[in-house]
């Protein structure tokens, strides 16, 4: 007898609930770009203290927010019940973040006060209460996340193997865009006066490096917590 997957009826979805996965790859991307591009400050010590707590909370904020949205992304691939409400945490965990850090930046004195930056902060807000929005509950996003998890594995297992993606995926990325950089300098016979050939490269190889942390972390994610079909008696 084959099993049925039943979905709760109620409003059908309008494919609108999957944009919250998409925010969620994009704001992990932010926190590893935001990790790569800080990572080289903490060994400056002419910055000012208020600087440094910006900086370690930033590193540690986007630690988190990458951990945790494999988490979440595990759950979605799952088409998990429990996707909704455990995004809805993370994004007020982000909202409160973003608060906390703007708030910071415009006490401290030693930051500069930036209409772009609180512009760029409020936009994720607004995209993040959105997101809240269409995972509420009688959106119709349960029709969706409707996954019992009977044979999802465990969270460990889910953590490991993004973390092996994540290295592995880094690995790859940045090699290839090392590689690729160099054929385009020699394509394009770039200048390389003052090591200009090998910055771009360098850049390059920085793009896939987050491109590919980003994208083995993914597929480890979905690979682990891929739909199995259903079974038959």
């Amino acid at each position: 007898m084959a099993s049925i997957n039943q979905q709760p009826a109620g409003r059908p979805d309008s494919g609108l609930s999957f944009i919250p996965v998409a925010w969620l790859i994009i704001v992990m991307g932010l926190s590893a770009y935001g990790l790569i591009s800080n990572w080289r400050l903490i060994g400056d010590f002419n910055l000012p203290q208020s600087v440094f707590f910006l900086i370690y909370g930033g590193l540690a904020g986007g630690v988190v927010t990458i951990l945790w949205g494999l988490y979440l992304l595990g759950l979605a691939f799952n088409r998990s019940a429990r996707f909704p409400r455990h995004y809805t945490i993370w994004q007020v965990a982000i909202i409160l973040w973003l608060v906390v850090r703007q708030a910071y930046t415009l006490l401290v004195p030693d930051f500069v006060f930036s209409a772009e930056a609180l512009s760029f902060t409020a936009a994720e807000i607004a995209i993040g209460l959105l997101c809240i929005y269409l995972l509420r509950h009688g959106a119709g996003a349960e029709s969706v996340y409707a996954n019992a998890e009977t044979e999802r594995p465990p969270l460990l297992v889910s953590l490991v193997a993004a973390l092996l993606g994540i290295i592995l995926g880094g690995a790859i990325g940045a090699c290839t865009g090392f590689f690729a950089g160099s054929l385009i300098a020699d394509a394009t016979h770039m200048s390389c006066f003052e090591g200009a050939c090998g910055f771009f490269a360098a850049f390059i190889g920085l793009a896939g490096l987050i491109v590919g942390a980003i994208a083995g972390g993914i597929f480890a994610i979905w690979r682990v917590n891929r739909r199995k079909p259903a079974r038959t008696a």
